[in-house]
């Protein structure tokens, strides 16, 4: 297997397939799951010429279990060490969930002083923030937040497998046909991770601003989500971010949950490549 060691000591595991030729597209995992969540896509975009990289966030999958650094500088950063060693340039960067807010950070801050990115895509994206606050009226109740917390302090086993089978997907929805494979895959690859870094994972993820990330990006961004994400709001999060990110394409999936990209990715791959070839 594939690491890269960061400056803190935290070995990032990492996929590298493709021509080295080839385009890159370097895609950011959601919380608490692994680069296995981008099986589809990554063999979606290997198929069509690209070549495709994606890596388990510090805490997560196959990296090592740091009890450090769990906060959005430090996932930027360690992505950024994953580039850097790969010396991935002209590259796309597409994130989901909490790897959106992971990718709005590297490229914010780290990729496009260098050339490193092209573009980025925002898919069920957490930033600007998700939490409720003075400046964020319409967020998440703090106390919501902290549930998810206690219950995966509680039984994270049980908590993950709720979730999944759940609002995860919408597979809680009436008339809903749940994917059990689906379910068993998402908490397969949140049990390989870290509880701790899990734990930790929800205070980055709900309430880091990054206002300022947005309003710094100026690659071309694409910004995708569902109106029936049970998990980010859309209004509060794809909305927004159309309208901070200074050069934005917004598509809202009538629907769509927020794990489309694997109950959905018949759709929303080729809508990301249309957007990686424009």
């Amino acid at each position: 297997m594939s690491f890269v060691t960061t400056q803190d000591g935290a070995d990032i595991f990492y996929k590298d397939w493709g021509s080295k030729e080839a385009q890159p597209i370097m895609f950011h995992h959601g919380w608490p799951l692994s680069s296995d969540d981008w099986d589809g896509q990554m063999l979606f975009f290997l198929n069509n010429g690209y070549r495709v990289v994606a890596h388990d966030r510090r805490g997560h999958g196959r990296s090592s279990q740091i009890g450090t650094g769990h906060d959005m500088d430090h996932y930027a950063s360690d992505a950024a060490a994953v580039a850097d060693h790969l010396d991935l340039r002209n590259a796309v960067h597409i994130g989901h969930s909490t790897g959106g807010g992971e990718v709005a950070r590297y490229v914010a801050r780290h990729g496009q002083p260098n050339g490193r990115v092209a573009k980025a895509v925002l898919v069920s994206s957490v930033p600007p923030i998700m939490v409720k606050a003075p400046n964020n009226p319409d967020g998440l109740p703090i106390e919501f937040l902290d549930g998810i917390r206690q219950a995966l302090a509680d039984n994270r086993a049980a908590m993950f497998r709720d979730f999944a089978a759940g609002p995860f997907y919408g597979f809680n929805r009436p008339g809903a046909k749940v994917i059990e494979a689906v379910v068993d895959n998402w908490w397969r690859q949140g049990m390989m991770g870290s509880a701790q870094a899990h734990y930790a994972g929800i205070k980055a993820f709900s309430e880091t601003d990054q206002t300022e990330d947005l309003k710094a990006i100026t690659v071309p961004t694409l910004v995708l989500q569902g109106d029936d994400d049970q998990v980010v709001p859309y209004k509060n999060a794809a909305v927004k971010q159309a309208e901070l990110l200074p050069n934005a394409t917004l598509k809202i999936y009538p629907g769509y949950p927020h794990g489309m990209l694997t109950v959905n990715g018949d759709v929303i791959n080729p809508d990301l490549l249309a957007f990686v070839r424009g």
